[in-house]
C-alpha cells in the first residue's frame, strides 16, 4: 500500500491543502480563505484534512508563517496570521490520529523545490516566498538550515532601518516594501486601481508602472544581495503567488557587477510548494509511526505457523492466528458445519485486523492465515480501514502431495468444524492452483527446506525502511 500525506499551507489570503504522493504528486485538492483570526483558522484547517482525508494518508504537514519551534512542534509567533496561542499539532493529531509536523511556510515550500522543482538536484538554495507576507527558507548541504531553532525568517531581513514598521516589532524589514501588500500599497499611493496587478505592470510601459515597480522590486534585490554574500546559495529562488512576477521585476534592474554572483530563478511549484513541501515533511516521520504488516500466507497444511513463529522469535513482534483466535470459538460452539466454520473464519481475520487498528503507532504484527479463503475485496477493505502503513507478504509453499500427507497426519487431532480427511483431495486442487494475495513485495518460503530467518528478516528489513 502506498502511503500518502496531507499537506497544509496557511497563508494570509488563502488556506490550501493537497493530498500528495512520496514523489510529490497531488492526488486531490482543497482550499479555504484565510483569516486574521487563529481559531477560524484552525477550523478551517480541520475542515481542509477532513475533505481529504483517506485511508492512504499516513501524516499531515502543516506551514504556518511565522516562528516555529519545529522539534517541540509548537508556533512561537505569527504575523498575518498568527496560530501561536493554540495547540495547533495537539488538535489535529487528536482528530485525525495521524503524526503531524509543523514548520514554517518558506521551509515547507523550500522542502518541496527541492525534491520536485526548481531547486531539485542541488542542497545550497536560498529561497524567498512572495506573498501576503515575505516567507524564506534556507537548505544548507541538503537540509534545512535551522541555526538554534528559527532560522530562515528571510521577509524580516532589514533594508531600510528608517523604514516603515513591520509586525515582527522591527523597521524597514523587506516584508514591509517588497511582499504582496506592500505592492498593493505602492499601487494606491500611484493612485492606480486597487484591482492592478504585478502581472498588468509588467506588459505597461509607463512611468508610474516603472516608478512602481521599482519601488517593490529594488528593497528585494537589496535583500537577496545581502543573504547571497551571506550563505553563497547556488541559486536563489522566489516563489509563492508572486514569485514569478517578482524574477521579472528583477530582471528589469539588474545588479550591479560585484564579488558576490548568484543564479536567481522563479520557484517551479507556485501556490502548490507549500502543500506539497508540508505532505513531503510529515512523510518521514508518518513512515515511522505507521503500522505494519506481515502477512504469512499459503493454503492449509502450507507451512504457515512454523515460519510465523520462527519470525516472531526472530524479531518479537507478535503473531496473530487465523486458527488461535477461531479455535476457541470451535470449542464452544456445538454441531459447527463448513459453511459456518468459513462464517468464523470471516469474523477471526475481521478480530485479527481489529487488534491491529487498536495497536500503538509504529506496531509490527505477523498475520498467519490462508488469505485467499475470504474474497480479495474483503481482505482489502479491512487493510484499508486500519490505515497500515506497509505490507509484506511471506507465500507458504510446498508441493501438493506434502501439503496433502501434512494435512491428512493432523485432520484427526482438529477441532470439529475443521474439514477431516476427506478435504484432501481438494487441498491438492488448491495448492495446485492457489497464488500470492500480493498485497505488498513478496517473499516465497519452500517449507521443505530449513527456514532461513536471516534472509527472511533482511527481507522485512529491507521492505520496512
Amino acid at each position: 500500500m502506498n502511503g500518502t500525506a496531507i499537506g497544509v499551507d496557511i497563508g494570509g489570503t488563502n488556506i490550501r491543502a493537497a493530498r500528495v504522493t512520496v514523489d510529490g504528486a497531488i492526488l486531490a485538492r482543497a482550499r479555504a480563505g484565510s483569516s486574521s483570526d487563529a481559531a477560524t483558522v484552525l477550523q478551517r484547517v480541520e475542515a481542509l484534512i477532513a475533505e481529504l482525508d483517506d485511508p492512504s494518508v499516513l501524516g499531515i504537514g502543516i506551514g504556518v508563517p511565522g516562528q516555529v519551534d519545529f522539534e517541540a512542534g509548537r508556533v512561537l509567533t505569527g504575523g498575518y496570521v498568527d496560530l501561536s496561542g493554540l495547540p495547533v499539532r495537539e488538535r489535529i493529531e487528536e482528530r485525525f490520529g495521524r503524526p503531524v509536523v509543523i514548520d514554517n511556510d518558506g521551509n515547507m515550500a523550500l522542502v518541496a523545490e527541492a525534491r520536485c522543482g526548481a531547486a531539485a538536484g542541488h542542497s545550497h538554495v536560498l529561497m524567498l516566498t512572495i506573498g501576503t507576507g515575505i516567507g524564506g527558507a534556507i537548505l544548507s548541504g541538503g537540509g534545512i538550515l535551522r541555526g538554534a531553532g528559527q532560522a530562515g525568517q528571510l521577509g524580516h531581513v532589514v533594508i531600510n532601518p528608517s523604514g516603515l514598521s513591520c509586525k515582527c516589532g522591527r523597521q524597514g524589514c523587506v516584508e514591509t516594501e517588497s511582499s504582496g501588500t506592500a505592492l498593493g500599497r505602492h499601487i494606491a499611493e500611484a493612485g492606480l486601481p486597487a484591482a492592478t496587478t504585478a502581472a498588468d505592470l509588467l506588459v505597461r510601459s509607463d512611468a508610474v508602472a516603472a516608478k512602481i515597480l521599482r519601488a517593490w522590486a529594488l528593497p528585494l534585490r537589496a535583500a537577496v544581495n545581502s543573504l547571497a554574500a551571506s550563505l553563497n546559495p547556488q541559486v536563489v529562488l522566489l516563489g509563492g503567488g508572486l514569485g514569478a512576477e517578482a524574477v521579472a521585476a528583477l530582471s528589469a534592474f539588474p545588479e550591479a557587477s560585484s564579488w558576490f554572483r548568484y543564479n536567481l530563478a522563479a520557484a517551479l511549484l507556485g501556490d502548490d510548494a507549500g502543500a506539497i513541501g508540508a505532505a513531503l515533511a510529515a512523510l518521514p516521520a508518518a513512515k515511522q509511526s505507521a503500522k505494519r504488516l506481515v502477512m504469512v500466507n499459503g493454503v492449509p497444511a502450507s507451512g504457515k505457523s512454523g515460519v510465523a513463529a520462527a519470525l516472531s522469535r526472530e524479531t518479537g513482534w507478535p503473531v496473530l492466528s487465523l486458527d488461535t483466535v477461531k479455535n476457541p470459538f470451535l470449542e464452544e460452539i456445538e454441531d459447527v458445519d463448513r459453511l459456518f466454520n468459513r462464517k468464523l473464519g470471516r469474523a477471526s481475520l475481521t478480530a485479527m485486523f481489529a487488534v491491529l487498528d487498536d495497536a500503538p503507532p509504529g506496531a509490527t504484527v505477523i498475520m498467519d492465515a490462508w488469505f485467499g479463503f475470504q474474497p480479495r475485496d474483503f481482505v482489502q477493505s479491512l487493510i484499508d480501514r486500519t490505515g497500515i502503513g506497509r505490507i509484506a507478504e511471506i507465500w507458504c509453499h510446498a508441493p501438493p502431495t506434502i501439503i496433502a500427507d501434512r494435512y491428512g497426519a493432523r485432520a484427526a487431532f482438529r477441532l470439529p468444524g475443521h474439514p477431516g480427511p476427506e478435504y484432501v483431495p481438494e487441498l491438492i486442487a488448491l495448492a495446485a492452483r492457489a497464488e500470492p494475495a500480493s498485497f505488498g513485495p513478496l517473499y516465497r518460503v519452500d517449507t521443505t527446506a530449513a527456514i532461513d530467518v536471516t534472509r527472511l528478516r533482511e527481507f522485512l528489513d529491507a521492505t520496512f525502511t
